[in-house]
């Protein structure tokens, strides 16, 4: 049987992926409800603000007192009183007069408008001297200018940021409706690999992609557990996944899809009830022996041992699992963060394949250039000292230096 049977070209793969449903829906703090994603929309239930608000330091005015009014003829208003923050207004404002006022103040009963503090002089202790004319409403917020009432607010599939939390905070909502984070269970697998507080003796590594994969999950708001470290062995890692199963909403194995250990992760998902093996190869270097199958609902996943390997499948693919199973929408290509730039130098490229090239960005004399960042396979160096990726297509032999490129940056 051919080891990749069934190599998948990356579209095919992200078709894959989005029909995947998102996980189950809880109630959150709005005060840890950053990252976040909404599981429905969120309408307004009250206008925000709720009352007229200054939004200069200044004096509050009838806007048709000041018209005219210039540094050679300035209007003259008679100044009364003072609007304190957090409280109604004690003076109301009528004609030719005026009331002190600061930002965010409300406005007083009578005005229509505020003149900035830099515009307004006293001629004696009630004179004041205003000498620029306001239109109404100038350096005023109305009631509802920012959300009414019943307004659409926030979109289910949204996920919340800072500002967002303190929009909501703002009216009133201390819950929000959100989807579970994804509980992703981590297992290494291989012979060689032994823990990372344990000193390797030879021919032995340690277990970086158990670190690597678990801070790429929390990035990504998503909830790592580690499932443990087993051996090339086949009822060992059958126990473990099994028992992941129980209590994750997707299980990633690496190292047991590398070349000559990859049928094992296979023969241990193909024990597994309803297992349906949807993905097992796909068509881009590095990352080409990942498996990707589906047992009663969720995303089983065999990712490659190298740590550049599955660092390249985690970004590319599984982010993209991670937002759909946190119910977050894909709104469109802002989602990722991408840079322009010129590559540093030639990239050969073998055509049927799609390509990611590690590089680091450096400021040349036109702009950004994207210099490769090559290496041997495994160093981890390489990772250390990239910034980004770019994607050389399928359908071409290569890059050309000078080249115009777009260099994706990973969990920016």
């Amino acid at each position: 049987m051919d080891s990749f049977f069934k190599v998948k070209r990356p579209q095919e793969v992200y078709q894959i992926i989005d029909a995947f449903e998102a996980l189950g829906k809880e109630t959150v703090s709005t005060a840890h409800a950053v990252g976040r994603v909404l599981s429905g929309d969120l309408t307004s239930p009250e206008d925000l603000p709720g009352f007229a608000r200054s939004t200069m330091d200044g004096y509050a005015v009838r806007s048709k007192d000041t018209y005219g009014a210039s540094e050679s003829l300035p209007a003259l208003l008679e100044a009364s009183g003072e609007v304190f923050m957090g409280q109604c207004p004690r003076d109301a404002v009528g004609p030719g007069r005026a009331v002190r006022i600061s930002t965010g103040g409300m406005l007083p009963e009578g005005a229509d408008a505020v003149v900035m503090i830099e515009y307004c002089h006293f001629l004696d202790e009630s004179t004041l001297e205003v000498s620029r004319s306001v239109s109404p409403l100038e350096n005023v917020i109305e009631p509802g200018d920012d959300f009414r009432k019943g307004a659409g607010v926030l979109a289910g599939g949204h996920a919340l940021r800072p500002q967002d939390v303190g929009l909501l905070a703002g009216l009133g909502l201390s819950e929000l409706p959100v989807y579970r984070k994804p509980v992703v269970a981590l297992i290494s697998t291989g012979d060689e690999i032994v823990p990372v507080d344990v000193l390797p003796g030879p021919g032995r590594v340690r277990d970086i992609n158990r670190y690597t994969l678990d801070a790429f999950c929390r990035r990504a708001g998503a909830e790592p557990v580690y499932a443990g470290l087993c051996p090339d062995d086949f009822e060992p890692l059958k126990d473990m996944v099994e028992h992941a199963m129980e209590t994750a909403d997707t299980v990633w194995i690496s190292g047991g899809s590398s070349v000559g250990t990859r049928d094992l992760t296979l023969k241990v998902f193909d024990t597994l009830p309803d297992f349906e093996l949807l993905v097992h190869g796909i068509s881009i270097s590095p990352g080409k022996p990942t498996i990707i199958g589906r047992c009663g609902g969720r995303p089983i996943v065999g990712l490659p041992g190298h740590v550049a390997s599955a660092l390249v499948v985690a970004d590319v693919f599984l982010s993209r699992l991670l937002d759909r199973l946190s119910g977050r929408r894909h709104t469109g290509p802002w989602r990722r963060h991408e840079v322009t730039a010129t590559i540093g130098r030639n990239v050969e490229s073998t055509n049927g394949r799609e390509d990611y090239v590690r590089v680091r960005l450096v400021e040349g004399p036109d702009g950004l250039v994207a210099e490769p960042v090559f290496g041997k396979s495994g160093l981890i160096s390489i990772l250390v000292a990239s910034h980004g990726l770019v994607r050389v297509d399928m359908n071409t032999e290569g890059l050309y230096e000078g080249q115009q490129v777009r260099v994706w940056i990973p969990g920016a």
